[in-house]
This record gives C-alpha cells, sequence and structure tokens, in this order.
C-alpha cells in the first residue's frame, strides 16, 4: 500500500514539473504549427444531433486531387525520366521497390503481367499514363502519402514510363504531354456507354487479357 501511495505522488510530481515547464516556455507545447483556415465556418449539420457542417474551400482543395484520364486536372510543373531515377532513389522508392523496380518486396514497377485474382496491373497495363502520375502523387511513399512534389511526381512518372518502354528517356512530362501519351494495352479497356455515376461498376474495366 505503501509503495502505490508513493508511485501516485511520483506521478503528481511529474505531471507538475511538465506544467510548470510548459509555462515557462509555451512554444514547447506544440512541435509543428497549426492550420487555420481564415474562411469563416459554414453553419452546422442538418442531422439529429446537429453534428458536422460544410467543408471550406481550403479544406475541398486539400482532399480534392484527382486527377481524370484526360489530365485537365494536372497542375503545373515537369521532369524527365532522368530526373526521375535520382528522385527514385533520394525519396527511397527502392526501399518498398527495389533499386530498379523489380525487387520488392512491394509490387514490380517495371514489366510485370497482369493478375486479375490479385487486382495487380503492371504500370504498362494501366489504360492512361495519368493514372500513373495520380497514383504517384496521392498515395506515395506508402509511409508518407503526399510528401512529394508535383515535379517530382512528373519525373518518376517520366522514370516509369521509360523503364516500361512507353516514352523515350528525354521526353519531358507535363500537363500537356502526359495524356497525350498512348499507354500500350489502352485499346484492351472498354470506356462506359454512358457517363459514370455513383453506385455503377468501374469506369473501366479490361477487356480481355493477352
Amino acid at each position: 500500500m505503501r509503495k502505490r501511495a508513493i508511485a501516485v505522488v511520483a506521478v503528481a510530481v511529474l505531471a507538475w514539473a511538465a506544467t510548470l515547464a510548459l509555462a515557462q516556455n509555451p512554444a514547447r507545447e506544440r512541435t509543428a504549427p497549426i492550420l487555420r483556415d481564415p474562411e469563416p465556418v459554414a453553419g452546422t449539420g442538418a442531422g439529429p444531433n446537429r453534428i458536422g457542417r460544410a467543408p471550406t474551400a481550403r479544406e475541398l482543395a486539400q482532399i480534392d486531387i484527382s486527377i481524370g484520364p484526360d489530365g485537365a486536372e494536372l497542375p503545373p510543373g515537369s521532369g524527365t525520366a532522368t530526373q526521375g531515377a535520382l528522385v527514385f532513389t533520394q525519396r527511397a522508392c527502392s526501399t518498398c521497390h527495389g533499386p530498379t523496380g523489380t525487387e520488392g518486396p512491394a509490387n514490380e514497377l517495371v514489366g510485370g503481367k497482369p493478375s486479375p485474382s490479385s487486382s495487380y496491373f503492371p504500370i504498362s497495363y494501366w489504360p492512361y499514363a495519368t493514372m500513373v502520375w495520380d497514383f504517384i502523387h496521392r498515395a506515395m511513399p506508402y509511409d508518407r502519402p503526399g510528401r512529394l512534389t508535383a515535379d517530382e511526381a512528373y519525373a518518376l512518372t517520366a522514370f516509369l514510363l521509360f523503364r516500361n518502354g512507353v516514352i523515350q528517356e528525354d521526353d519531358v512530362m507535363d500537363a500537356k504531354s502526359l495524356p497525350k501519351v498512348r499507354m500500350p494495352h489502352r485499346d484492351g479497356y472498354k470506356p462506359p456507354a454512358e457517363p459514370w455515376k455513383p453506385g455503377t461498376p468501374k469506369g473501366l474495366f479490361i477487356k480481355a487479357q493477352p
């Protein structure tokens, strides 16, 4: 019982010391800045508990980053395969994909055969080159998605397209040139007859595997 009382007192002392140190140096309270949206917050939610609100324009901009097949949403920037090879090393892409993009342990980025049973489709089998940029920029690196700049995403896309025999090494990928890249197996996909709507199957599906 005495040991338990001593432990409680010790915890209280440590908490008091931490509070005192924080009061003496308020800057240590947080290590990262808090982003504050200057826009006024929209009204409360319409649900029974009045929870939630409409997102601000800034909040929407932070998550509305998907790129369509025509590349209309692509941002300014550019990159080549040579630059992409450096980014591949500097951003530690090889940690997951291997030095040449084939060793793993993650999926192969160069070569490979599609496997519908495991939902694995090598890059050369993707229908649009803009999808490669979109995935890299939005979801990579795996442990820190969104870390890459637009230029780095263009460079990595150029690097992977070149390594897969889709473009030339000195081709510059940007918002104008990338949508014009014709993927090798584009004709293997069938677009929907009508515009996609929520609740319907995927907009593209592969017709047949070679």
